[in-house]
C-alpha cells in the first residue's frame, strides 16, 4: 500500500463524545480456548462529513507497571487524561500498547502482581496491546489464567485481546498459542491489530514458565496474518486499517540508521506486506517517528515511544470513505501532559499507593552512596560496568557462604543487566526500605548454583557482546568480587576476552567453579546458553529479594561494589620485526694525525711522543700504513694526559690533552695489526647494513684506545 504525506488535518477541540462499543462478555480459561476463539469486531463512531475519515491511533510501549507519577514518570492517571483528552477531540480514536505493560514494575505495581497497573489500563480505555516478552515472566499460565482475565473484567472486552502473540505457537506445531488479531471498526472503517513479540523471548524469560510454547519469526506471522484480513473471505477476519504491534526495536532513535537495521527487526519494518499500514514498536525504550519505505513503494510510519507513560505516539490515518483505502498516514511523538488526569484511574492508583506504603515502609538497611545501574542517567546503557550490577552478584555470593545456607558454597555470581530495574538511592540519610530494594529487582527470581569450567565462564563473558542485529549490541553482567577478566572492546565477535582471574590467579580452561546466579540466568536467559549446561545444578530456593533484604540486615552500612571487575586492555598482538638499517658505504682510510702518544711509553730524547705517530710491525715508522676508519660524530670524549718520563723512567700522565683525530678519536698507537682487523671487522658489519652496530663499534675502539693511553 502506497502512503503519501499530507499535513495534518485539524481539529477543532469539541465536547467530549461518549465512545460506544460492543463489549465482549466471558473469560478464557485456558490457552486454547481463547486461542481458537476468533475476535468479535467493535465499534466506535463519529460522523464524518467529508470524503474521508480521519483515525487516530495513540499508542505506547513499555509501560512496566508505571502507574505513579514520578519526577521522571508521567504515571497512568496522566497518560491516560492526555490519551482521553485527544480522544475527546477526535471520537475516531484507539489506544493501544506495544507490549510490556506488566512486570519490571516498581514497588507499587510489583508487589501486587501488578493487577493495579491491569486495572488502571482497562479502566482507561486500552483497546488492546501485543503481549511483550515481560508478560511471560511469571510463566505462560499466569498470563493466559490471570492476566487477561484481570484485563477482561477491567475493560468490559475480551482479555485475550490484551495478549496478541502472532508468533507465539504451542511447542512444536504452527498452532497460535495466543490471539493473533483483534478487529475494532472505527468510523465504519475496520482496522485490524496484529500482536507480534521479539522472537528472542524464549532469552528472556525462566525457561520453565513457557515450556509448552515457541516463539517464530514476527515478519513471518504478520505477512500470513495481515494476508488474511485482507483476503476476502470475511468468516477469518477482514480489516480496512491493520496496524502492527511490534514489540521489538531499534537501539537507534536515528531513522536513517533504523531504516538500514539489520536483523529480525529490519527485515519485519522492511518486508512486512504492504498491506500493513502502520508499524508501532517496543522493547528497546527508545523514542522514534520514521517514515521507512514498504513494499510496493511509499513509505509508511514506524514509531516507538520511549519508555515508563513518558510520551505518546499519536498517528492520523486518512481513510476514503467509500473505498476505504488509505490516503495517508502521518507518526509524531507527544509528550504526556503531566497535569492531566482521569479520576477513575487516579483512585485506583491512590489505592495501589497506599497498599504498598505499608507492605514497603519497613527500613531494611542503609547504604553510604548510591548503588547506580550503568550509563547516563543510570539505566541507560545496558553495556557498560555498573556498581549496581557488581553489587547485585556481591549479595547473590554473600547469601550462599552463610550458614544457614544449605547448598554448597558458591565462588563467582553474575547478574543480568535487564534484572536491575532500579538504582539505590542514598537520599538524605542512607536509609533504604523494603520497597527501595525490591524495585531494584521485581520478578521474584530464585538463586541457582551450578559448575561452570573455566571454558564455559569464557563463552558467557564472550556472549556479553551481542549478535549482530541485536536490539542491545552489548549486556555487560555484574560479577562478584574476587574474579576480574581482561577485555579487548573492538574485538571481533566471541574474541574479546583475553584472560580471567579468580583471586588474583588466572583461570586456565579446565578449572571448575561454583557459581551462582538468579533462575532467569540460569535457565540462559538473555542468550546466556552456557548457563544452562552447568552440571551440579541446583535450585537454592532462595527468592533473590530476600537474598539482597537479608544482606542489608546483615550489614549496617552497605558500600556499593567498585568498578574496574571488568578490565579493558589493548589486543595483545605479535611484535613486529624491526626492518634492517640502511646499508651505508664502509668507512674510508685516512692518514693518522701527528703526534699521538706511543703507546710503548717510550719517548724520545726531547720526552715527546713519536712523531710518526705509529710504527710497522718492523719497527719503521710508515704514515702512509698507518690508517684508521673516519668516524662519525661521537659524543665528547673525556681528555686523556698523555704520558711523559720521570726522571726513574716511570710513565707519569702529564697536564697535556692526548691528541685526537678530527673526526673525535683518539690518536693512533703503535697496535697496527689489530687497527687493520678492526677495521676489516667494522667494514664487515657496515657493508652489512647494521648501521646503528657499526657506530657502537666505533665508539668502542674510541673509547678503549682512550683507556690503552690512560
Amino acid at each position: 500500500m502506497s502512503h503519501h504525506s499530507s499535513s495534518r488535518k485539524s481539529w477543532g477541540r469539541a465536547a467530549a463524545v461518549a465512545a460506544t462499543a460492543t463489549l465482549l462478555g466471558g473469560t478464557v480459561a485456558s490457552a486454547p480456548a481463547f486461542a481458537a476463539t476468533a475476535p468479535a469486531s467493535e465499534s466506535v463512531s463519529a460522523s464524518a462529513s467529508s470524503a474521508t475519515t480521519t483515525l487516530q491511533i495513540l499508542s505506547f510501549n513499555d509501560f512496566h507497571g508505571r502507574i505513579s507519577q514520578t519526577s521522571s514518570e508521567a504515571g497512568a492517571s496522566a497518560m491516560i487524561g492526555t490519551a482521553n483528552a485527544l480522544r475527546a477531540e477526535n471520537p475516531n480514536t484507539l489506544l493501544l500498547s506495544a507490549g510490556d505493560s506488566i512486570s519490571g514494575s516498581t514497588f507499587t505495581s510489583n508487589i501486587q502482581e501488578d493487577s493495579p497497573t491491569i486495572e488502571a489500563l482497562g479502566v482507561g480505555g486500552l483497546d488492546a496491546s501485543a503481549v511483550g516478552n515481560h508478560e511471560f515472566d511469571r510463566g505462560f499460565a499466569d498470563l493466559t489464567d490471570r492476566v487477561v482475565n484481570e484485563y477482561a473484567a477491567a475493560s468490559g472486552k475480551s482479555g485475550a485481546d490484551f495478549a496478541l502473540g502472532a508468533n507465539v505457537y504451542k511447542k512444536g506445531t504452527s498452532t497460535p498459542a495466543l490471539r493473533e488479531y483483534a478487529i475494532r471498526e472505527v468510523d465504519g472503517v475496520k482496522v485490524g491489530i496484529i500482536g507480534v513479540v521479539t522472537p528472542t523471548t524464549a532469552t528472556m524469560v525462566s525457561p520453565t514458565g513457557i515450556s509448552g510454547i515457541e516463539f517464530g519469526s514476527m515478519l513471518t506471522a504478520a505477512n500470513r496474518v495481515s494476508a488474511q484480513l485482507s483476503d476476502g473471505d470475511a468468516a477469518n477476519g477482514e480489516a480496512d486499517v491493520v496496524v502492527l504491534l511490534a514489540h521489538d526495536g531499534s537501539e537507534s532513535s536515528d531513522c536513517s540508521f533504523i531504516e538500514k537495521q539489520a536483523g529480525a527487526y529490519g527485515d519485519l519494518i522492511r518486508s512486512a506486506s504492504a498491506n500493513v499500514d502502520l508499524i508501532v514498536s517496543g522493547h528497546t525504550h527508545k523514542t522514534y517517528s520514521c517514515e521507512i519505505a514498504a513494499p510496493g513503494g511509499g513509505t509508511r510510519p514506524v514509531i516507538q515511544q520511549g519508555e515508563y507513560s513518558q510520551k505518546l505516539g499519536q498517528t492520523l490515518i486518512e481513510v476514503d470513505t467509500t473505498t476505504k483505502k488509505v490516503v495517508s498516514a502521518t507518526s509524531t511523538i507527544l509528550d504526556t501532559n503531566r497535569a492531566a488526569s482521569n479520576a477513575a484511574v487516579a483512585s485506583i492508583v491512590a489505592a495501589a499507593e497506599q497498599e504498598a506504603n505499608v507492605l514497603g515502609a519497613e527500613v531494611v538497611g542503609k547504604v553510604s552512596a548510591d548503588i547506580l545501574r550503568g550509563g547516563t542517567p543510570a539505566g541507560n546503557d545496558r553495556g557498560v560496568e555498573s556498581t549496581a550490577g557488581n553489587s547485585v552478584a556481591d549479595w547473590y555470593l554473600w547469601a550462599t557462604q552463610q550458614s544457614t545456607f544449605g547448598g554448597e558454597p558458591a565462588q563467582i555470581s553474575f547478574m543480568n543487566p535487564g534484572g536491575l530495574r532500579a538504582d539505590v538511592l542514598y537520599g538524605t540519610d542512607g536509609t533504604v526500605t523494603y520497597k527501595a530494594v525490591a524495585d531494584v529487582q521485581p520478578f521474584a527470581n530464585s538463586l541457582y548454583t551450578m559448575d561452570l569450567t573455566g571454558a564455559q565462564i569464557r563463552e558467557i563473558l564472550e556472549l556479553q557482546w551481542q549478535p549482530e542485529g541485536s536490539s542491545r549490541p552489548k549486556l555487560h553482567l555484574g560479577i562478584s568480587e574476587g574474579f576480574t577478566y581482561e577485555y579487548v572492546e573492538d574485538a571481533e565477535r566471541l574474541n574479546h576476552i583475553e584472560k580471567m582471574f579468580y583471586k588474583g590467579v588466572e583461570i586456565k580452561d579446565s578449572d571448575v567453579f561454583r557459581i551462582v546466579t538468579n533462575s532467569f540466568v540460569a535457565g540462559g536467559g538473555d542468550g546466556f546458553t552456557p548457563f544452562a549446561a552447568g552440571t551440579n545444578r541446583s535450585d537454592t530456593g532462595v527468592v533473590d529479594l530476600k537474598a539482597t533484604v537479608d544482606y542489608f540486615e546483615a550489614h549496617p552500612v552497605v558500600t556499593p561494589a567498585p568498578l574496574g571487575r571488568a578490565i579493558p586492555v589493548e589486543a595483545t598482538t605479535d611484535p613486529t620485526e624491526t626492518a634492517a638499517p640502511t646499508e651505508t658505504a664502509a668507512p674510508t682510510e685516512t692518514t693518522a694525525p701527528s703526534g699521538s702518544a706511543d703507546p710503548s711509553g717510550s719517548a724520545d730524547p726531547s720526552g715527546t711522543a713519536d712523531p710518526s705517530g705509529s710504527a710497522d710491525p718492523s719497527g719503521t715508522a710508515d704514515p702512509s700504513e698507518t690508517a684508521a676508519p673516519t668516524e662519525t660524530s661521537a659524543p665528547t670524549e673525556t681528555t686523556v694526559p698523555t704520558e711523559t718520563m720521570d726522571p726513574s723512567g716511570s710513565a707519569v700522565p702529564t697536564t697535556s690533552e692526548a691528541s685526537t683525530t678530527s673526526g673525535g678519536g683518539v690518536g693512533n698507537s703503535s697496535g697496527d695489526d689489530d687497527l687493520a682487523n678492526t677495521g676489516a671487522t667494522t667494514g664487515i658489519f657496515v657493508g652489512g647494513g647494521l648501521l646503528l652496530v657499526a657506530a657502537g663499534t666505533v665508539l668502542l675502539w674510541v673509547r678503549q684506545r682512550a683507556n690503552a693511553e690512560a
